[in-house]
């Protein structure tokens, strides 16, 4: 299996290396129809392996295919870890990167009329375009499939790079140079912790393997480390590697990077947003059960920073109104579940909604898209509405979306989040008793969100102007059969995992099991111990208070923006109008991004600029470069008056010279 491993990984990478440096040889069709196959034949091997998995009892696989070097008895390998929790991010991971490879043939059909016909940028930037986003599989494949954190350092670290290249694509724009410097900046204040933790871990266990790290944990649990008067070590790991984690995963406070990375092509947006980028926190924190299991404190901190994360940011996306935007503050409410089921140690209950939201908040990301590509690239929901007479397909399937989105009794979103819900409920450690209070209220939240904008782009009047609306029509079939592939599973998947994750323990393979739960932190055994089967879930959650916080979100979102907007077109702005200052703080985003920029990034101007007056030009150039100049001029201008010419003068000095000479030999 170490070949199809490895196939798995190569692929993706071999088909961005020939669209990246041959793409203007093999042409646009050459490079599409490359990479494609390439992430085509690893998404094919992957669902192979999770087949495997899944009705073979597949052994699981941990082995280094390659040693870089041992330095003071520690090795750095690249090496695979394939069990069932790898199987599934990586079937989940691929099928949504071909989807985008697929769509992004037509979103990017007429890229050249987004440069300026002067940019050399603009040449080849089809090819460039799918190079980039192969690298990206690639990249995200390492990051999940390594057995060590030097490899997923490194997967992590790639990610992070390329889609600073994707999110500043069009980089004749001044928006996506700032949006792809600003993801890049704040993703490097999250690495920063991250690679401490990692440092730690080397410093401690004396390995970067998964395996002998986990294994000797629990030795370490009760250490101590001097700082800040004593941290358990654990506790100062386990924060460290979650800082990283807040940064990819835009989490409260380094998500300010997401929303403005909406400045690259949409299929970024789908590709960054929904199974990759921003879920490798998520994964992350998964994978490394073992270690946070020690750690009450670094588990409350998770908790507190996703159920804050996935309110606050839903309810930013309630004055949005772009659409793209829309669907970023959802991601980053969404991750907030994520991250709380984490901090609730219902890693199983994490890892459902992620893959669940990866189809579907996919699926929402290539339906905007698509509608963006009807509006003529114009994205603000304000001047749509009406598009379901023009595009039953993207309607149907945003609609499919949406409601998977706010968990929809027996949509796939329903299953993981209810879990999600009921699990942090049965939590006890500090901070569930806030978590679960601000995820119940953030599905009231949710519904509200996604259907306004669902109503205001695809219901009532049309409100583009004549020249858009007599263009209007559904998009070709590159963008819609993605958008028909993804809507299957927002529907359906739900119902096929929700008993092996939540219930059956399917992620145990043997003696090996990824997901370490301790037994007083086991929130998910409530739902193990009264489960009866599907439909009981799916009744037992109509009972139940996010069921109904949920339809009261939708009918409050149709009351709003499906009956009265068409009454009264300027509902939306009277409404924002009436928030006062609430509208004006959520508009704001809550002031982060205006302390970021005149804290961080004033501050740091600022400092840089005394630091250069005097450090630079003060003390190196006016007192070591000029003043030494100066110094020698002075004392020149004096020393030559004693260069008169007269051998008299000079048989004085020499002989006061010579007495002042014997006089210090002779007093010493």
């Amino acid at each position: 299996m170490e070949k199809v491993y490895l196939t798995i990984v190569l692929a993706p990478l071999i088909g961005a290396i020939i669209a990246g440096f041959f793409g203007g040889r093999i042409g646009r069709q050459g490079a599409h129809w490359v990479t494609i196959a390439g992430v085509g034949l690893s998404t094919a091997l992957s669902f192979m392996v999770l087949a495997r998995f899944i009705w073979d009892d597949e052994p699981v696989f941990n082995q280094a295919v390659y040693t870089w070097l041992i330095s003071d008895g520690i090795r750095f390998e690249i090496g695979f870890l394939v069990d069932r929790l790898t199987a599934v991010m990586i079937a989940t991971v691929t099928f949504v990167s071909l989807m985008v490879h697929i769509y992004t043939i037509g979103y990017m059909a007429d890229d050249e009329e987004n440069w300026p016909k002067d940019s050399r940028c603009g040449t080849n930037s089809y090819q460039r375009f799918f190079s980039y986003i192969s690298l990206f599989t690639f990249s995200m494949l390492m990051l999940v499939m390594a057995n060590n954190f030097m490899q997923l350092f490194f997967g992590w670290e790639a990610v992070g790079l390329v889609s600073y290249l994707l999110i500043g694509f069009w980089s004749t724009r001044e928006t996506a140079i700032f949006a792809n410097l600003k993801a890049f900046l704040v993703n490097r204040v999250g690495d920063f912790g991250f690679v401490l933790g990692i440092a730690a871990v080397a410093m401690y266990f004396n390995s970067l393997d998964y395996v002998e790290v986990f294994a000797a944990a629990s030795e370490h649990a009760d250490t101590q480390v001097a700082l800040f008067g004593g941290v358990s070590l654990m506790t100062l790991i386990c924060i460290l590697l979650f800082i990283g984690a807040m940064g990819k995963s835009a989490q409260v406070p380094l998500h300010v990077w997401l929303p403005d990375s909406m400045e690259g092509p949409t299929p970024i947006s789908a590709l960054i947003h929904a199974a990759t980028m921003v879920t490798a926190g998520v994964f992350m924190v998964t994978r490394m059960s073992p270690l946070y299991e020690l750690s009450e404190t670094a588990l409350s901190f998770i908790l507190i920073i996703g159920a804050t994360t996935a309110l606050f940011m839903g309810l930013v996306g309630l004055v949005q109104n772009d659409i793209k935007r829309v669907v970023a503050y959802s991601t980053l409410s969404q991750l907030g579940y994520m991250v709380t089921a984490l901090g609730a140690s219902a890693y199983a209950a994490g890892m459902f909604h992620l893959m669940t939201h990866a189809f579907f908040k996919a699926l929402l990301f290539l339906a905007a898209g698509s509608v963006i590509m009807a509006m003529h690239h114009r994205q603000d929901i304000r001047d749509m509405g009406g598009l379901r007479h023009y595009m039953p397909i993207t309607w149907i399937t945003a609609l499919i979306g949406s409601l998977a989105l706010i968990g929809f009794p027996a949509f796939s979103g329903f299953f993981s989040k209810d879990a999600i819900i009921e699990a942090v409920g049965h939590s006890t450690i500090y901070g569930s008793g806030y978590a679960s209070l601000l995820l119940t209220l953030g599905v009231f939240v949710t519904a509200l969100y996604s259907f306004r904008m669902y109503f205001l782009v695809f219901h009532g009047q049309p409100r583009m102007d004549a020249h858009t609306r007599e263009h209007l029509h559904e998009t070709s079939w590159v963008v819609t059969i993605p958008l028909i592939l993804l809507a299957i599973p927002s529907v359906v998947i739900g119902w096929m995992v929700v008993e092996p994750f939540l219930v059956s323990n399917w992620f145990a393979s043997g003696d090996w099991n990824p997901i370490v739960v301790a037994p007083d932190h086991d929130t998910l055994l409530p739902i193990r111990e009264d489960w009866h089967g599907q439909w009981a879930f799916v009744q037992h959650g109509l009972t139940m208070p996010p069921f109904f916080l949920a339809m009261s979100g939708l009918g409050l979102a149709a009351a709003l923006w499906w009956y009265l907007f068409a009454r009264n077109p300027r509902i939306d702005e009277q409404l924002q109008a009436m928030g006062g200052p609430l509208t004006k703080i959520l508009e704001a985003k809550y002031g982060f991004d205006t302390f970021n920029q005149k804290v961080f990034a004033g501050g740091g101007r600022k400092l840089g600029t005394f630091l250069w007056n005097t450090g630079d030009r003060t003390l190196i150039d006016g007192g070591m470069v000029n003043g030494s100049a100066h110094r020698v001029a002075w004392l020149a201008q004096y020393a030559r008056h004693l260069q008169t010419g007269y051998l008299y003068h000079y048989a004085i000095a020499m002989i006061v010279g010579l007495v002042g000479l014997l006089t210090f030999f002779v007093v010493l």
